[in-house]
């Protein structure tokens, strides 16, 4: 999950007890919530995040514990530096969400600039009443950031920028295609995890971060095709990912799969799946219903409901802000207390019921299960668990490799990390050679 790893998304989302409302008209001074929002923002730009807690609407604080909020904004603000500037975007009035208190209801976004360079959208949620507007939500997602996804001079490859039809929306990619080809070749589409990602699988959470670029850049060097494309609503791509879960996702794919199967260039029989994390809960339902697809690989896939994994990752982030005993179990039922009410976001409801077993067990292209030894987002246990459910169905080609000293990003990480602020401080960036060549060599032999 690069970037805004699936703790930290679920997080944002609790901390926000928001689910994403169509636009009213405002009844309400949007200009007053928005004065009242940039100055409770300052607070969070000072890291003053116990004041913030306290000035929130009295519904976050009884549903979201003073560790878990703070440890919620720590991993979504500390990468990205001090604040440079912040302009109003947009203040509108919203109704309230299904089960929120009775109030007046503003959602206020703004562009937020960073002194390392970096920029996001801010969306602060204000509920009124009184005259007094308090904090009632609050997310801060990356605004990606112009790219070259040319070809690296001298590459036995050519880079094209392409665009797939999704239905409602388009998709901006990049299509590398080997040159001097004879005959059809071969692709791959990558898939990337949750958070908003571009087709490198690069955001500006994690710098110097592009594990999709380096995929794209082995496999095409050995002779196979790769599209690789922005997430909805990032980069070049269009939609409203706020309202989409991820079988919306799923979609997105398969459009790309058809672009593919109609580009001249390309073999329509031979076209494989790579997807990381999030991606790899979505490559196998695709699989599942595509008999075409010839090969599959999991990274960091995992084999567990999200209600499970979420539970893990949650109380593994309050043991690492100290909590321990009644504290970290008090503080862990109020999160999951929380997580239950915002569960009503379209994304969060389908995340935390799916169960990636079934799915696995229909699953009958080859399966390559790569996995790092140090991911305590989704745990190495997993990947076993994934051979035995697509075993269980009768696929006997599977393959699972766990890399030691890799976390959840395929980075060197002795100790691992569910904490996205401690991946920007990784010293390395670079997916090691032996991850790409295990997953290179393997779709070399199921793809040619």
């Amino acid at each position: 999950m690069n970037g805004r790893t699936m703790a930290a998304r679920v997080m944002a989302v609790v901390a926000a007890l928001l689910i994403a409302a169509p636009a009213a008209r405002a009844q309400t001074p949007e200009q007053d919530a928005a004065r009242a929002m940039e100055a409770w923002a300052r607070l969070v730009d000072e890291g003053r995040y116990d004041e913030a807690w306290r000035q929130a609407a009295p519904a976050v604080r009884e549903r979201v514990p003073l560790p878990a909020w703070e440890a919620s904004l720590r991993a979504a603000r500390s990468s990205m530096g001090a604040v440079s500037g912040r302009v109003l975007e947009s203040a509108e009035g919203v109704p309230a969400p299904p089960g929120a208190p009775a109030g007046e209801w503003v959602r206020v976004r703004f562009v937020v600039t960073f002194a390392r360079g970096a920029a996001a959208t801010e969306t602060a949620v204000a509920l009124g009443g009184g005259g007094e507007w308090r904090a009632a939500g609050y997310f801060i997602v990356p605004r990606t950031q112009a790219s070259d996804y040319a070809a690296p001079a001298g590459a036995p490859y050519t880079a094209e920028e392409v665009t797939v039809n999704a239905g409602r929306h388009t998709l901006a990619g990049t299509l590398t295609l080997p040159r001097d080809a004879v005959g059809r070749v071969p692709a791959v589409v990558l898939i990337t995890g949750s958070g908003a990602q571009d087709r490198d699988s690069f955001s500006p959470l994690i710098p110097d971060y592009r594990f999709f670029r380096q995929v794209a850049d082995t496999l095409s060097r050995r002779g196979i095709a790769v599209l690789r494309m922005d997430d909805q609503g990032w980069g070049g791509s269009k939609g409203d990912p706020s309202a989409a879960t991820t079988a919306d996702f799923a979609n997105d794919i398969r459009a790309g799969i058809a672009f593919l199967r109609a580009r001249p260039e390309i073999e329509p029989e031979r076209i494989g799946l790579a997807g990381h994390s999030e991606g790899a809960i979505i490559a196998p339902l695709i699989a599942a219903g595509d008999p075409r697809i010839r090969a599959v690989v999991l990274l960091a896939g995992p084999s567990r409901t999200g209600n499970r994994i979420v539970d893990f990752q949650v109380r593994d982030a309050l043991i690492t802000e100290g909590l321990a005993g009644a504290a970290l179990d008090s503080a862990f039922a109020a999160a999951a207390a929380a997580r239950s009410a915002a569960a009503e976001v379209p994304w969060l409801r389908w995340f935390l019921e799916h169960d990636p077993l079934p799915v696995a067990r229909q699953v009958r292209a080859p399966v390559l299960i790569l996995h790092g030894a140090t991911d305590r987002q989704v745990t190495p246990d997993q990947a076993p668990e994934l051979e035995a459910a697509i075993r269980a169905g009768g696929n006997r080609d599977v393959t699972v490799r766990v890399f030691p000293a890799l976390n959840h990003l395929f980075l060197p990480d002795a100790d691992g990390t569910a904490d996205p602020a401690h991946y920007a401080r990784l010293p390395e960036k670079r997916v090691p050679a032996e991850v790409l060549g295990s997953l290179a060599d393997w779709l070399e032999r199921h793809l040619r």
